[in-house]
């Protein structure tokens, strides 16, 4: 739970930090530091990902798992979502009186802030590599990114963002949790290739955030519960 804890403390400064400075953060700094955290999450994907020991389960998984992403349509529903919940909260927020301004422009800030925490494949995959191995370096990455970000939102849509911070806490200690509990009934062998799979969705995310190219990542996400499904359908049928 260290990662989570960690995120979850960066979202509240960051949430409060940015309502107190506003627009007051130059885009320069912004822009370098989200090349810097680009970088480190590459590191990080190529890092976990070498520790692949069956380079065709992982394939396979990112492959199949991805055919099934897109046909779900698991990024574009994301999108959607988050789409519909803003314009839902922004038909709400331009009212007459001040105090619903007020409580529109919170609940606009509150759950867009927790969408973008929460939805993303690194809090996915951070929180089960924290619950699996006790690694949270992937969740120190994501805590810079939201902090980053919260400061940017809470600029601009005020303390509502700090809030959201609960949602991190409960959402991706969850994942974290179960991971854990887990752990024992998984062979290391599928831990191996399940972080592998993930470490991979984590280079994606670094592509992404550098601007190299786009990654429909959210639509790989399936290949997390392939890698270790055909990981230890193999063992079994081993003799």
């Amino acid at each position: 739970m260290t990662g989570t804890l960690l995120n979850t403390i960066v979202v509240i400064l960051a949430g409060i930090a940015g309502a107190l400075i506003g627009n007051r953060l130059p885009a320069k700094i912004r822009e370098t530091g989200m090349h810097g955290i680009g970088l480190t999450t590459l590191l990080i994907g190529l890092q976990m990902a070498l520790g692949a020991r069956n380079l065709l389960v992982v394939l396979g998984s990112l492959v199949v798992g991805g055919a099934v992403g897109e046909i779900l349509g698991i990024e574009t529903g994301l999108e959607r979502l988050g789409r519909w919940v803003e314009n839902r909260l922004a038909e709400r927020s331009p009212a007459a009186a001040s105090g619903e301004r007020k409580r529109g422009t919170f609940a606009r800030a509150f759950v867009t802030a927790s969408l973008v925490f929460c939805v993303g494949p690194m809090a996915i995959t951070g929180a089960i590599q924290d619950g699996l191995t006790g690694n949270y370096d992937t969740l120190a990455v994501k805590s810079l990114l939201d902090g980053i970000t919260g400061l940017a939102f809470a600029s601009t849509m005020g303390i509502g963002v700090a809030f959201s911070s609960g949602v991190v806490l409960v959402y991706q200690g969850a994942l974290t949790l179960a991971a854990a509990w887990l752990r024992d009934l998984l062979t290391e062998a599928v831990r191996a290739e399940m972080v592998a799979t993930g470490g991979l969705l984590i280079v994606g995310i670094g592509l992404n955030l550098l601007n190299l190219m786009r990654i429909r990542v959210s639509n790989l996400l399936p290949a997390l519960l392939l890698a270790p499904l055909v990981t230890g359908l193999l063992a079994n049928l081993a003799p």
